[in-house]
């Protein structure tokens, strides 16, 4: 099986040493802000890194890095793409669209066309980690890029604290271990929230229940993230906040969970 997969990636455009999904039961929790940053956090390491978008209904990925005008380049190889820094590439269906406002009304046949271009057509190079950030759910793009990596090093699921995002967590889960894919952990996202003003710690959305239900499942717990409008402006201003603030409470939660990803991975 081994040599099998050495000689299939001959013909493609990189090389690979770990793979990451990024993963959500449901819509609305964060998903593509812990890629980012996670992202950016490993390329922050000295580590070449990819991001692949692969949210095809609603690529996020441009837009949190402040890349929404640019376009890949083109070699005889084939498809550059976008750098964000020297550590860091990345490739979306959102840097070809028109504008923000394109619709892309696809089915899964197209959709799993498209996602098995971004890995045969794009000249990732060698990469020590390419993170994946994906669509809600369960559905056909997870399952397109399951299959074509062969062999993801690992899930990372993200959660926020409230009983029904939880309950869709555990397919998550479910889905992970049917087709063999690790779970790296579960991140809690939305957790307390900190008053800037007085200090005080509201449970929002709750909190500690992911770190809960890893335990229950004996899944690794990789943190909380807190309910912090900072992250909101940094997301909506392209600046990943791992970057642009590393001594803010979210970014040193960010730096936290990839140091643990890393631990895990090994590299």
């Amino acid at each position: 099986m081994e040599k099998d997969t050495s000689e299939s990636q001959k013909n493609l455009k990189y090389n690979i040493k770990k793979k990451i999904l990024v993963l959500s039961g449901k819509g609305g929790v964060g998903k593509s802000t812990v890629s980012t940053n996670i992202a950016v956090g490993l390329s922050l390491k000295k580590l070449k890194v990819g991001l692949l978008d692969i949210d095809i209904h609603g690529p996020n990925i441009p837009s949190l890095l402040g890349l929404d005008s640019a376009r890949p380049g083109t070699t005889e190889e084939g498809l550059l793409p976008v750098s964000f820094s020297e550590n860091l590439k990345v490739m979306s269906i959102g840097f070809f669209l028109p504008d923000q406002n394109q619709a892309v009304i696809w089915r899964g046949p197209l959709k799993h066309r498209a996602i098995q271009q971004f890995l045969t057509d794009v000249v990732w190079g060698d990469l020590d980690y390419l993170v994946v950030d994906s669509p809600p759910g369960t559905g056909d793009e997870i399952i397109s890029i399951s299959h074509l990596l062969e062999k993801p090093d690992g899930a990372i699921i993200v959660a926020t604290p409230q009983k029904v995002a939880l309950s869709d967590v555990r397919k998550s889960i479910t889905f992970c271990r049917e087709i063999n894919v690790p779970i790296l952990g579960i991140v809690e996202n939305m957790s307390s929230f900190v008053c800037p003003k007085c200090g005080e710690v509201v449970d929002v959305f709750k909190s500690g229940g992911a770190e809960k239900l890893a335990k229950e499942l004996g899944i690794p717990f990789l943190g909380k993230l807190p309910l912090d409008p900072q992250i909101v402006q940094t997301g909506d201003a392209g600046k990943p906040i791992i970057l642009y603030y590393p001594e803010s409470a979210p970014a040193k939660a960010f730096e936290s969970i990839v140091e643990k990803i890393r631990e895990q991975l090994g590299v």
